[in-house]
């Protein structure tokens, strides 16, 4: 049965992590299962007092309010994907790891798995009025990607309060439907299915369904 989608104060994001392995390697699979607010906001600050790093540094790095990165670690708020990316950049850490269940460190005496697999019926889901996401496959540790399958339920610029914007690449594929890409620059990029982009994902972007039904996009970012 597919899982319900839960609600967040930010957009959905579907992540996928296609970890590459040896054809002659034994595959060892890993069952990893979402972690809910109060584990990430205990992870966030586990990792911010490792790093000796104050609340106030973090926010200088990561561009966040203060508030939002201490409400974050009480538990007390559900970050969007874009933000726990800022946050995971700031504090040096993989961020789609904060949301399994357990230990997300991934350290010397652990063993490096070959594979990580999920089934996408059962991976956590997560909802906002423009964007569906489900993390799929989290527990792969230091990712250098991170993929994602995202439903884009918005239409229009306005319906965003800021652009998303996270440092590095993205590709981007239309599985179904078409969509607009918006940058803050003032570019923007049509596409339909199967169609795909590259850009600068340091340029504040948003997505927009151009089609009858939300459409679904596999984005890939670095």
């Amino acid at each position: 049965m597919t899982r319900a989608p839960s609600r967040t104060t930010a957009r959905k994001v579907l992540a996928q992590v296609l970890p590459g392995a040896s054809a002659s390697a034994t595959a060892k699979e890993v069952e990893a299962r979402p972690a809910g607010k109060l584990e990430v906001g205990a992870k966030l600050r586990k990792a911010r007092k490792d790093g000796g790093l104050t609340l106030q540094q973090v926010a200088a790095r990561s561009g966040l309010a203060v508030s939002t990165i201490s409400k974050a670690e009480r538990g007390q708020i559900a970050l969007s994907y874009e933000k726990v990316l800022q946050l995971g950049n700031a504090l040096r850490i993989d961020m789609t790891r904060l949301f399994m269940s357990g230990d997300a460190s991934a350290g010397p005496s652990q063993e490096r798995p070959t594979v990580v697999k999920d089934r996408f019926d059962d991976v956590q889901r997560y909802e906002t009025e423009q964007y569906e996401y489900s993390v799929l496959c989290g527990a792969f540790p230091n990712k250098k990607m991170q993929p994602l399958v995202a439903v884009i339920n918005a239409r229009e610029a306005g319906e965003f309060s800021e652009t998303i914007r996270h440092p590095g690449q993205e590709f981007v594929m239309v599985l179904s439907g078409r969509v607009r890409i918006l940058f803050e620059n003032g570019d923007t990029v049509e596409l339909g299915r199967h169609e795909a982009a590259y850009f600068d994902s340091g340029i504040g972007h948003v997505y927009v369904s151009l089609s009858k039904q939300p459409a679904q996009v596999v984005s890939v970012c670095t």
